[in-house]
C-alpha cells in the first residue's frame, strides 16, 4: 500500500492530473479536496489531499475504508486537519 500511495503522490507532485477510478473529488470535505483510492487483498484505503496551494500537494488524512460510504467521523476529522494545516500556512 505505501509503495502504491507513494507512486501516486509522486505523480501528483510532478503535476499529473489523476481521474477515476484512482481519485475523485471530495466536496463533502472541502472545495479542492480529492480522495486517492487504492485497494489490495487486505482492504480499501483512502488518502485525502489538497492541491490548491502553489506548487504543493497537501496530504492531510488517510484511513482504511470499511464501509461503502465514507464515515461521517472520517470526513469531520479530515475537515479539522485541513483547517488546522491551512491556518498554519497563513
Amino acid at each position: 500500500m505505501r509503495r502504491e500511495f507513494g507512486k501516486i503522490i509522486f505523480d501528483l507532485q510532478k503535476g499529473e492530473k489523476l481521474s477515476m477510478p484512482l481519485t475523485r473529488p471530495m466536496g463533502s470535505v472541502a472545495s479542492g479536496v480529492e480522495e486517492l483510492r487504492v485497494r489490495d487483498r487486505s482492504g480499501a484505503y483512502r488518502v485525502f489531499y489538497y492541491t490548491k496551494l502553489a506548487d504543493s500537494v497537501l496530504i492531510f488524512h488517510a484511513f482504511a475504508k470499511k464501509t461503502q460510504k465514507t464515515p461521517p467521523h472520517e470526513i469531520a476529522l479530515a475537515q479539522k486537519r485541513l483547517k488546522e494545516m491551512l491556518d498554519e500556512e497563513s
